[in-house]
């Protein structure tokens, strides 16, 4: 896929980097990328890869655009209030940058819908709220063999990891799957949500921009990626740490009972 020379003037920054160029900004333009969620994870995800020259961006998302979510969620404004967060994100992404394409869906993503719009994109990036969307979402990125980054924010931490479980490590066993990260989700009463807790802003901004940094890694395909490894940030401590976790045999998708392993 060639670029113009519009976007080559736009993409210049990119273009002179040796481990993308020309060649890795085509395929920023060809990728087709699904975001699970507009919110504060899915806002700089949108904004960077929007502005990188990703062609095609998919919008997954159910919620109105509130009051409240203004202070974290900045791809929306104060006028979009009242309006679905999918309209107000692709209005946004058409002002920075006017070459991409934008594919909304105004729906929660379920076990009924997921593998359908997965297996339409090259990468999906979660920045869903809820372990029940981010196993839909894992589920079917496996099933339609589709990188995954997911990330996840608290009040004043977050994590990331990138997940290709249908890969093998270079020790030969099967890369990890979420559920071996999180075999089970945690009590319904467990974790307070946003609105009881609260949640620092500048936070999801972090968050979301390393996993829109890691979306881009993924399609050009350099650098060493997150698979088997979680990245957490602690902003009180203003510290990075990163974890490794392994393919567990019991788990549903690949373990060793499972039908499809």
């Amino acid at each position: 896929m060639t670029l113009t020379s519009e976007e080559t003037e736009r993409y210049a920054r990119h273009i002179v980097l040796a481990e993308v160029g020309g060649p890795g900004q085509a395929k920023l333009k060809a990728a087709r990328v699904l975001i699970v969620g507009a919110g504060g994870l899915g806002t700089p995800v949108l904004q960077y890869l929007a502005a990188a020259g990703v062609g095609t961006i998919g919008i997954v998302d159910q919620d109105i655009v509130s009051l409240a979510n203004l202070q974290r969620q900045v791809i929306h404004d104060t006028d979009a209030v009242g309006e679905p967060k999918t309209a107000s994100a692709a209005r946004s992404i058409g002002r920075i940058n006017p070459h991409v394409t934008v594919e909304t869906h105004p729906t929660t993503l379920t076990d009924a819908n997921a593998t359908a719009l997965v297996a339409a994109y090259d990468v999906v990036a979660d920045g869903s709220d809820t372990f029940a969307t981010r196993y839909v979402a894992s589920d079917a990125c496996y099933l339609c063999q589709k990188p995954l980054v997911t990330a996840a924010v608290g009040m004043f931490d977050g994590s990331i990891t990138t997940l290709k479980p249908w890969l093998r490590g270079a020790d030969g066993r099967p890369n990890p799957t979420y559920r071996c990260l999180h075999p089970e989700p945690p009590p319904d009463d467990l974790l307070p949500t946003c609105a009881e807790a609260g949640i620092l802003g500048g936070l999801t901004g972090v968050i979301g921009s390393i996993q829109a940094m890691e979306v881009i890694k993924e399609i050009v395909g350099f650098g060493t990626g997150l698979v088997g490894r979680v990245l957490h940030y602690d902003a009180r401590a203003a510290r990075f740490a990163t974890f490794r976790y392994q393919w567990d045999p019991d788990n549903p998708l690949t373990g060793t009972q499972a039908e499809n392993a």
